[in-house]
């Protein structure tokens, strides 16, 4: 069983439905989004491994979504499939140079979509850092997205993970909110500066008594993670 967690973002809710069984049925996670507003702030809260994304869609159509989060370098390794009516070749050109990395046409067979899915996630995975990141008893995956304390796993939500992958990756250097905000939520995100105050808070409760102090307030500045004291 995977546990990859598949994002579909299509404004018709029958075709979401249909697409999100036959994922699940084939072992996969689904999240559901409308449109292009919801599916940004699912992006941001449950990091999903691929976003399958239709075409058109009022408003912000497919591809200014898909352009958009190539764009951002929060998300431009993010797997991007595209569902499409349109199978002309000038088409599909237009779809790939969005950035999304496959498309396939309506109508389409669940098999012929699950195989698809499943060869983007293997070619998305050959590029993603292999090596788990440690800091003497703490360590995080960023494969299995796993962060465990002293050997046992630790509990925390996905933004907890983002922002303590960001710090273990930038160690001993001073962050102001702002710059936090850019790099772990992406700048096409409005959030409150504050909102990175809530977040420190719930890592560093996740982190424990022995390791919440690596996460470090600096006085007039933001936070620094750092292992010198």
């Amino acid at each position: 069983m995977t546990e990859h967690t598949i994002l579909i973002v299509d404004d018709e809710a029958a075709i979401r439905e249909m697409i999100a069984v036959a994922l699940e049925i084939a072992g996969f996670q689904t999240l559901e989004a409308e449109n292009a507003q919801q599916a940004q702030v699912l992006i941001v809260d449950h990091s999903p491994d691929l976003v399958l994304l239709d075409w058109m869609m009022p408003g912000t159509t497919g591809i200014e979504l898909a352009r958009r989060l190539k764009r951002d370098p929060l998300t431009q390794s993010l797997p991007i499939i595209l569902l499409t009516a349109k199978a002309d070749e000038d088409n599909t050109i237009q779809g790939l140079e969005s950035g999304a990395d496959d498309y396939i046409t309506k109508p389409f067979s669940t098999r012929e979509l699950v195989a698809r899915l499943k060869a983007v996630l293997r070619r998305s995975q050959l590029h993603e850092p292999q090596e788990a990141i440690v800091v003497d008893g703490l360590e995080l995956d960023p494969v299995s997205h796993r962060v465990s304390i002293d050997g046992a796993a630790a509990e925390m939500g996905p933004t907890e993970f983002r922002l303590l992958k960001f710090f273990m990756t930038h160690q001993e250097r001073a962050y102001t909110r702002g710059q936090l905000l850019d790099q772990v939520w992406g700048g096409n995100v409005y959030v409150e500066e504050r909102t990175v105050d809530v977040h420190i808070r719930r890592l560093r409760k996740a982190l424990g008594s022995r390791y919440e102090s690596l996460v470090q307030t600096v006085r007039g500045t933001g936070y620094r993670f750092s292992v010198r004291g």
